[in-house]
């Protein structure tokens, strides 16, 4: 029964190590070839671990630039905001000697009035009440 056994093993063994093999029923044979099977398998599983390993560097290296771009990223937009605060608060200030177009010149559908100093509105000084626009239309009407 024991014989049988480890003949049963060997013929299992041989199977799995060597399916397209013609059955060799020297048990030397099939020990040879599952000790080949078996050091191959480690040499690949070797293999496979150093190249996880590799990948993980690889990853984590990644992972650090992707944060880092995250940083430079953050930095620019917050840069690129104070940028755009610092343009509206300047383009918001009246100066004292704006850069106006020259009188007679048409902005959007407003003509610029020349009076005073020129390349300088003084309408700009008056209080909004009054400079009131809202009967222009009728007080001056368009020239075709």
């Amino acid at each position: 029964m024991r014989r049988d056994r480890l003949n049963d093993r060997f013929m299992e063994l041989w199977s799995i190590v060597g399916p397209g093999m013609p059955l060799k029923m020297d048990k030397a044979v099939i020990l040879s070839d599952a000790v080949r099977v078996v050091s191959q398998l480690r040499e690949e599983a070797q293999k496979l671990r150093e190249s996880s390993e590799n990948l993980q560097e690889k990853i984590n290296e990644l992972k650090a630039e992707k944060n880092e771009l995250r940083d430079e990223k953050q930095r620019l937009k917050a840069e690129k905001d104070s940028i755009e605060q610092k343009l509206i608060a300047l383009s918001s200030q009246p100066s004292f000697l704006p850069a106006f177009p020259s009188a007679g010149q048409v902005v959007g559908s407003k003509l610029v009035p020349f009076m005073g100093y020129p390349g300088v509105a003084m309408w700009q000084f008056l209080p909004p009440a009054a400079v009131d626009i809202s009967q222009d239309h009728v007080l001056r009407p368009p020239v075709a």
